[in-house]
């Protein structure tokens, strides 16, 4: 390996660096309470060396978010050749509590941690380019996808067909809802996923 090459290995490993530090802290403490200082502090780095990194505290959040969110549909999209959509649906629902067990930071990051306006400053064009409405990059578009195949095949009660987005809202509250318990609950045992 060159040095070029362990130049780059190295910088990418800063950044990991700053970012499971970064996540770690904004989970356990807040996004407010949080500042690039202390950030740097966790990892022992001066400030200075972040923003080399990263534009601000909010460039730090969002890359977070993405790169989690990213890590999340890649696990999701597994289960994109199981034929049934209820089958894929319930794959799902396993796959996102899984995560949160497996990942609770990164839960409590993407799912339990109110954003702030400085967080979600994006236009159409940078959310598309993120992936949004993509069912191959975006979760929640892939879950849409499967309710709409679902309404097609006839899997879905007749007086919800008319209406995907509240099929998805309710599936996604009552997945959020076991995850979240998995996450926050402090018995060590896991709750049963066999209902799911």
């Amino acid at each position: 390996m060159g040095t070029k090459e362990r130049r780059e290995r190295a910088k990418d490993a800063t950044r990991q660096k700053i970012l499971d530090a970064a996540r770690e802290l904004f989970a356990s403490e807040g996004y407010e309470a949080v500042s690039m200082r202390r950030i740097a502090d966790a990892i022992e780095y001066s400030p200075t060396a972040i923003y080399m990194y990263f534009r601000d505290k909010a460039d730090l959040m969002k890359e977070l978010c993405y790169a989690d969110y990213e890590a999340f549909t890649r696990q999701a999209q597994q289960f994109a050749d199981v034929a049934n959509p209820i089958q894929r649906i319930r794959l799902l629902a396993r796959s996102y509590i899984r995560f949160a067990v497996e990942h609770p930071n990164h839960f409590r990051l993407m799912f339990m941690t109110k954003p702030t306006p400085e967080m979600v400053q994006m236009d159409e064009e940078e959310m598309r380019e993120r992936g949004r409405g993509d069912p191959t990059r975006d979760g929640y578009a892939f879950l849409m996808q499967c309710i709409q195949q679902a309404i097609a095949q006839g899997w879905i009660r007749e007086d919800l067909q008319h209406d995907p987005e509240l099929v998805a809202q309710i599936l996604w509250a009552g997945g959020h809802g076991v995850a979240s318990l998995q996450v926050t609950r402090a018995e060590k045992e896991p709750l049963s996923l066999i209902h799911i």
